[in-house]
């Protein structure tokens, strides 16, 4: 009984509801009975997909099926009674957790440390026999403990990353609108339940498993998530096949609408979705290399060498050979491109940017070009009316109330009634009920920006000497048909009719239909053939009035306002019970004599933070294009307010139409085709209509000659040209931003696609980063982010291979080709590339920016390769060439002190035995011990030289030093005392020294390496010196 005066409100509201209620209990016992013991029939998910019948009733037993009313939707209690059943998530598959822990412990370089781990082994028993020597085992246990380390750290970096991604992915708020209790609300789609009515527009995911009842005649889906084909997807309201895939009035979970409007009755949610069954059936998804996880093969791939050592002994050529292995293979490496990915995912989350595969960020460091949506992205998409203009007079909003009072008769603003009428019956926007007693301004509408600009305008206007009251007028016209706007004809139709109430019932009045068209005004003009004054007079739009409001729209459109053109026309022979498809037909014929209303301005204003990050990103070398589909000049206005462009003339078609002609790029290669450093800067505007006659030359002009264009006037379509035609010349890497389903197409065919938060559904699936606060100054961050990654390790490869693999090599060599007893053990080889050296290079991963990082032009990710022949001089001519020689000498100086000179040692081959100079066999093996444990400390603090010298490209170590100031990096200093630690346990472990044969070395020999570390420090910081005051010499050309 408590629910009775609401239920008659609603049957006042919504004639006929009272008929649905009567036999709402025996509806429910249907559905409850019969409908889920249909979906239990079969366990097996495609089973459960064949038995879906919804497709195949008619409209109105749809209703019945699922106890809901057409305009009135679900009661209140209905929705607690049916959310017992689950929410609305699809269960993510089953993880493979016995898949992950495999590549944890065998992929990547671990694989070769089990190679070498079976190896050593076997060089322990049996090869080794029959006196098998303690320290292959005590390698084989080391390698061991380094595969269950770096496992352990691989498995614990996947975690963190996908932690941390996990919650910034959760800020994500899908949300659905819904009929329920008679209104329109929006609420969480998971909290969707059977039988809810889902209102859809353009832009929408499909949050549940629908039966399509009501849909615009335009009505398109985007179906590739579950089909995999690109083709739109007409809607209907009848069954086209039998199958339930294949029909087309069904709208699945989890696809798109990409244009039109449609109402669908929820027929299963969740894990009972059509999407949620796939996904039982297959949760795979296909692996693809990204571009930094190319370069590390490029660069790792010609590593997977072993060398033999030279012995008798085949367990100590083995063991030789590990020892080179260890060497050549860069296990700080990988480690370090691990760790770099919780790096992003800790910087990206506290800006609230989600990225979904972590790796793509190093795509945007190679960024040559950024194409940029205007509204929503270069603006902030709140946008509000300004200004209204008839044929002769023009008013700014803030001013209507004031110049209706100083008017003699408010008659003389009756223009006004028609645009009122227009803006609000013309509108695909809604407000949320749930927010009705909320200020116009604060509350929440669903639909595109221009709309709800439009909505707030005409819900907020009203003139009661004019009749204007906004709640009457919806309450006397009802719509009989639309066509929603979509970017190819820019604008949007709804056709009116007035009614009148009699005891209840709903009857249409005897009065004429109106046609109501809103768009663009170069799309509209055209068709019209009168034009209203603002005194509600209508007369012929002659070319006089032509002139007058194409200037008027010239002017608005140069401050940056978007121009809307506001039509209507009487339809006085309307035949009824037309098909939504034969009236779609009627209604474009229909679209000629009409009549001007007026003109609407809407401002948008730039967001705060572009101008500053379009300034940052082009001085990074990168050129920022603005895409969009507004009007000329208007994209012009903007382009200039945001910094895009900055020049005082801007070409047009006919100047690129004028260069093609001299034809200064018919047979250029197209990878060539870029502006130069010495060209100035150009600046362009082009419309979607010169788009569509541009030649293979002409884009060749366009991207070969300018730095600054806008693209007006352009369709999803030829946004997607105008990015692969830029994509194909100058090995450009090419990243998109939009918030619009028009821009979902670009998204998909840049590198790399940028979505804002507040954008479509179909644009946040397309990108590969959402920016989740609508932060523009994210883009350069993550352009940073991505070249500071490649930055880092490429500093990580310069670090390891000097020392690490040159240094260690060398040795290698000096006992296989010169007969010299190894100078390092293999123990000390393993142990310096899997401690040491690791510990070391984790610390470059954790250096900031330098100073002109922002500055350098872009990597050309097909040329430009994480190593280069300037890396490998830098490697093998300079850094290598200065490090193994200072190890090599600490060797011999030792030797020189027990008596055994240059001659005695160097070719010694098999002479190295008992009585050699008169020593016993165990001094010879003593000797060989200590001095292997004074090159290992040589360069382990060598180290600290190479470090130092490689953190700066160009500038001093004095400007940027790791204990303070804007590069200061603690992880260095504890890397320095790390590995030293790692030094000394070595030389002085107990367990250490019997098994390895490890030894303290003399006291002088502890200095000099810090010596041959300032050394390398100051020979690098000459030749940087050299590159910043000759920036065009020798030297600073072969520079890293």
């Amino acid at each position: 009984m408590k629910d009775s005066p609401r239920k008659s409100s609603e049957q006042e509201r919504a004639p006929g509801y009272g008929i649905q209620i009567s036999y709402r209990t025996l509806s429910i016992r249907v559905e409850e009975k019969d409908l889920p013991s249909k979906a239990r029939q079969s366990a097996d998910p495609a089973d459960a997909i064949a038995s879906i019948d919804v497709h195949l009733l008619a409209t109105n037993e749809v209703y019945t099926r699922y106890s809901c009313h057409p305009t009135v939707g679900l009661e209140q209690a209905a929705v607690q009674r049916r959310s017992k059943d689950g929410r609305n998530v699809i269960s993510p598959p089953p993880t493979q957790h016995w898949k992950k822990i495999l590549n944890y412990i065998f992929g990547g370089f671990n694989f070769l440390m089990w190679i070498a781990f079976i190896v050593t082994i076997l060089s322990y028993k049996p090869l080794g026999e029959p006196d098998p020597a303690a320290v292959n085992l005590g390698v084989a246990v080391l390698l061991m403990l380094v595969i269950i380390i770096s496992a352990t750290f691989y498995a614990w970096v996947d975690w963190n990353a996908s932690r941390i991604m996990k919650s910034i992915k959760s800020l994500i708020a899908h949300e659905a609108a819904v009929i329920r209790d008679g209104k329109q609300q929006l609420i969480l789609a998971t909290d969707i339940v059977v039988g809810d009515i889902v209102v859809l527009s353009t832009g929408d995911r499909v949050p549940a498993d629908l039966r399509i009842v009501a849909a615009s005649s335009d009505l398109r889906f985007d179906r590739s998530l579950l089909t995999g084909e690109s083709d739109m997807i007409p809607g209907s309201l009848e069954a086209t096949s039998d199958n339930a895939l294949e029909t087309r009035n069904l709208a699945l979970t989890s696809t798109f609408v990409t244009q039109g409007t449609c109402n669908g009755i929820v027929f299963a949610t969740g894990d009972r979705t059509v999407m949620g069954r796939l996904v039982k059936l297959s949760g795979e998804t296909k692996f693809k290399l990204t571009t930094i996880q190319k370069e590390v093969w490029f660069f790792t791939k010609w590593l997977r060498t072993t060398y033999p050592g030279y012995d008798a002994s085949i367990s100590v050529a083995i063991m030789n050979s590990i020892g080179c292995l260890t060497a050549f293979v860069p296990q700080g490496l990988p480690v370090c491109v691990a760790l770099s990915l919780t790096i992003i995912a800790r910087r990206m989350s506290k800006r609230h940017v989600l990225v979904k595969n972590l790796a793509t960020i190093e795509t945007l460091g190679c960024m040559s070009v950024l194409c940029s949506d205007k509204t929503g992205t270069l603006t902030a998409g709140k946008m509000a009316v300004e200004s209204l203009a008839f044929l002769d007079r023009h008013l700014f909003i803030s001013e209507i109330d004031e110049k209706i009072g100083e008017a003699p008769d408010p008659r003389f603003f009756a223009g006004l009634s028609a645009l009122h009428h227009t803006a609000r019956l013309c509108n695909g926007a809604k407000f949320d009920s749930t927010t009705a007693d909320k200020p116009i301004q604060e509350r929440t509408v669903k639909g595109d920006p221009t709309d709800t600009a439009l909505l707030r305008f005409s819900e907020a206007l009203s003139i009661p000497a004019l009749y204007i009251d906004t709640s009457a007028l919806l309450s006397s016209w009802r719509k009989l048909f639309e066509i929603p706007f979509n970017s190819k004809n820019k604008w949007m139709l709804s056709v009116v009719q007035e009614t009148r109430t009699t005891e209840g019932d709903i009857a249409e009045r005897n009065s004429t239909a109106w046609m109501l068209v809103k768009g663009a005004p170069d799309m509209l003009v055209k068709s019209c053939t009168s034009v209203m004054k603002s005194d509600g007079t209508v007369v012929p739009f002659d070319e006089a009035a032509r002139q007058h409001m194409g200037d008027l729209q010239s002017n608005w459109s140069s401050e940056g306002q978007r121009v809307l053109a506001l039509c209507r026309k009487p339809l006085d022979a309307l035949k009824p019970n037309l098909s939504p498809n034969d009236m779609e037909e009627l209604m474009y014929s229909e679209i000629c004599n009409l009549t001007l209303v007026g003109l609407v301005g809407i401002r948008d204003p730039p967001r705060p933070d572009v101008p500053a990050s379009v300034a940052v990103i082009r001085r990074a070398g990168v050129r920022v294009f603005m895409v969009t589909g507004d009007f000329k000049l208007t994209a012009v206005a903007i382009a200039r307010q945001v910094g895009i462009i900055t020049q005082h003339i801007v070409d047009t078609i006919d100047d690129v139409k004028a260069a093609a002609s001299e034809k200064h790029f018919a047979d250029v290669p197209l990878r060539t085709i870029k502006p130069s450093e010495e060209d100035p800067i150009r600046a362009l505007v082009l419309t979607g209509e010169d788009v569509s006659t541009l030649t293979p030359i002409d884009w060749n002009i366009i991207v070969g000659q300018y730095t600054e264009i806008a693209f007006a006037r352009t369709t999803p379509d030829q946004k997607m040209k105008i990015v692969e035609e830029i994509k194909a010349r100058g090995d450009n890497t090419v990243a998109v931003t939009g918030d619009g389903v028009n821009d979902a197409p670009a998204l998909k065919a840049a590198d790399i696609g940028v979505a804002m938060g507040s954008g479509s559904d179909v644009a946040k699936e397309a990108a590969a980063l959402i920016l989740l606060n609508n932060d523009f100054a994210s883009i350069p961050v993550a352009i940073e982010m991505g070249r500071l990654v490649f930055d880092n390790l490429k500093k990580v490869s310069l670090y390891l291979m000097p020392v690490g693999s040159y240094t260690e090599f060398m040795a290698v060599v000096s006992n296989v080709v010169f007969g010299m007893q190894i100078p390092l053990s293999s123990y000390l080889q393993v142990c310096f590339s899997i401690t040491n050296d690791v510990v070391m290079s984790i610390s470059l991963m954790y250096e900031k920016a330098e100073a002109d990082l922002m500055m350098r032009k872009p990597r050309n990710a097909r040329t430009d390769r994480l190593t280069d022949w300037k890396l490998f001089f830098q490697i093998y001519l300079f850094l290598g060439l200065m490090s193994w020689p200072c190890a090599m000498s600490m060797w011999f100086v030792y030797m020189r002190q027990q008596g055994l000179g240059f001659h005695d040692v160097f070719l010694a081959y098999n002479n190295w035995a008992a009585g050699y100079h008169g020593y016993t066999l165990d001094q010879l093996n003593h000797f060989v011990y200590v001095g292997q444990c004074i090159y290992y400390v040589t360069m382990v603090f060598m180290q600290y030289g190479n470090l130092l010298a490689i953190r700066n490209r160009r500038v001093s170590l004095l400007q940027s030093n790791p204990l303070w100031g804007p590069r200061k990096n603690y992880a260095v200093p504890i890397g320095m005392v790390a590995t030293a630690l790692i030094a000394v346990i070595n030389l002085y472990g107990p367990g250490l020294q019997k098994v390895f044969n490890t030894t303290p070395i003399p006291g002088m020999f502890w200095g000099p390496p810090f010596a041959f570390a300032l050394g390398i420090l100051c020979v690098d910081e000459t030749r940087k010196l050299i590159v910043r005051t000759y920036p065009k010499s020798v030297v600073a050309k072969m520079a890293w």
